[in-house]
């Protein structure tokens, strides 16, 4: 492992902020500095000496700047290999100077594109020459080290200071890792704007943001979270989210977006599942009914709200032991009585667009899909039945509707006076999944005459349809396509029970 001492540097960067101090630290240390545009203008304002890119190149600045520093002289100084002779005769043949250090900070393509910016705006922030040179003094690292964001400006400048300018081969390494990290995300990023009509099949997902969780889902596993969460939440108050609390939460905010703008809703959801939901006029009550729901499973729950949550709702929240809560926002009373147990995480979910994909591991691959954006309404629905759903029925159907789709499969969702009665979830038979959801709801005491039934699939046979219009439950909602669709709709025709189709699929496994 070979230090090097630096003895030159070329600095060309969008970003200033926190130039200035390694500026004067390399200057110090007499580093000769070649510099290109504003770059070069910021650093002579400093009063520091700097040797423009074009005294090299003897080539000015072309294309409106879209020319600058691609050039052999300039990538020569950077790619050449110093320990190898016939490097060093062309150096010395073609007056190449040696470069020892790059420093660069990439256009801001991805602010551009999130800006609304014009397409025309957007191509002129795909650097071109700033890519190249990272490239090339990472590829280098043996000989060059390479500074390739304003996210590194100050670990550098505290290693040069440290080390007076002489570096280790694990030094310039490290930051070349750095380097490659910054060019490939910001190729994806190019690549994703470009391929928005996915005439290319090809996934690129790269996240530069990630942290370090305690662990996985189970002590044994390590877990990491890749992610921009302060994007999304402000966490006001608890521990760090573990891996399993993140894919709960992930559950709840999926869940709870289906009734953005509605009334007051809450829901408690345990293991990515709804065990408890309810609509009402106030959020204490649409709490009291969520939690009447399954108050067993609520414990150690996820719990989420559509609106603030006040006082009175958060004291009652308090007397449950719960992991996380999450809501649009919460009074400063809640807030004090909330934060009375240390451990409990409060977030307050902001209005951030989610991802529009989901993406899994799969044998020695992923598996990606476009997300189920897909929500029933009363315009999807075929009535199947001669009875017809009433008008409150019908609201309660779209309710269970909603549920059952982010519940996992196979599901049964029961519901009455938009609270959830009980659901079924994740049984190899839908039969199962009806009769776990009856057993829960009357084991806390629900009446289900007048209910209403989601399902996320079809019935191949008519014996869900019997055991539910024997439970009292009154109309159905599924997505038909059996061919033994007919069975079930006599079934219902014979028993006075409602069912509206809504061609739809909502598995979730």
């Amino acid at each position: 492992m070979s230090n090097k001492t630096i003895k030159s540097a070329l600095i060309s960067v969008f970003s200033k902020d926190g130039l200035e101090p390694i500026v004067k630290e390399l200057d110090k240390q007499g580093v000769t500095i070649y510099s290109t545009g504003g770059t070069e203008k910021f650093i002579k304002d400093l009063g520091i000496n700097v040797i423009p890119v074009e005294d090299i190149t003897s080539y000015p600045s072309i294309l409106g700047g879209r020319v600058k520093t691609l050039h052999p002289k300039v990538f020569g100084g950077i790619l050449n290999r110093q320990n190898h002779d016939g490097d060093v005769k062309e150096m010395k043949d073609f007056a190449i100077p040696q470069i020892d250090v790059v420093i660069v900070d990439l256009y801001p393509f991805e602010k551009t594109v999130a800006s609304g910016a014009s397409n025309q705006d957007i191509i002129e922030k795909i650097d071109i020459g700033g890519i190249s040179l990272i490239r090339a003094a990472a590829k280098n690292y043996a000989d060059v080290i390479c500074v390739s964001s304003v996210d590194d400006y100050a670990e550098f400048l505290e290693l040069i200071t440290d080390k007076k300018g002489n570096l280790s081969e694990d030094d310039r390494k490290r930051f070349a890792a750095k380097a490659f990290n910054v060019s490939s995300h910001y190729d994806s990023a190019i690549f994703n704007y470009f391929n928005t009509t996915e005439n290319i099949p090809a996934y690129k997902l790269s996240e530069t943001k990630g942290q370090v969780l305690r662990y996985g889902e189970n002590p044994h596993q390590d877990g990491f979270f890749f992610g921009d969460f302060d994007a999304m939440f402000t966490k006001l108050h608890g521990k760090e989210l573990s891996y399993n609390n993140l894919l709960d939460v992930d559950a709840a905010v999926n869940l709870i977006n289906e009734f953005k703008g509605e009334a007051p809703t809450f829901a408690i959801l345990k293991h990515n599942n709804a065990c408890g939901f309810a609509q009402r006029s106030t959020i204490k009550q649409a709490y009291a009914d969520a939690l009447a729901g399954d108050p067993v499973s609520a414990f150690g729950g996820i719990l989420i709200s559509n609106v603030e949550i006040d006082a009175d709702t958060a004291a009652d929240i308090h007397n449950l032991f719960c992991e996380v809560v999450i809501a649009p926002s919460f009074s400063d009373e809640a807030l004090e009585i909330l934060k009375g147990k240390k451990n409990r995480i409060l977030l307050i979910l902001k209005d951030t667009p989610l991802s529009a994909k989901t993406v899994r591991t799969c044998l020695n691959g992923v598996l990606v899909q476009d997300k189920d954006n897909k929500t029933d309404v009363v315009e999807d629905f075929t009535y199947a039945t001669n009875t017809k759903p009433t008008d409150a029925e019908i609201e309660d159907l779209i309710f269970a509707s909603k549920i059952c789709k982010h519940t996992k499969s196979n599901t049964i969702v029961l519901v009455k006076d938009k609270q959830l009665c009980a659901s079924g979830t994740g049984q190899t038979s839908r039969v199962d999944a009806l009769n776990q959801a009856i057993h829960k709801a009357t084991s806390f005491n629900f009446d289900l005459k007048g209910s209403v039934m989601a399902s996320d699939a079809f019935f191949p046979f008519p014996d869900c349809v019997e055991i539910a219009g024997n439970a009292g439950i009154t109309s159905v909602i599924q997505p038909g396509g059996s061919i033994k669709d007919q069975l079930s709709i006599d079934y219902c025709n014979d028993n006075n029970i409602s069912m509206v189709m809504t061609g739809t699929r909502h598995f979730k496994h």
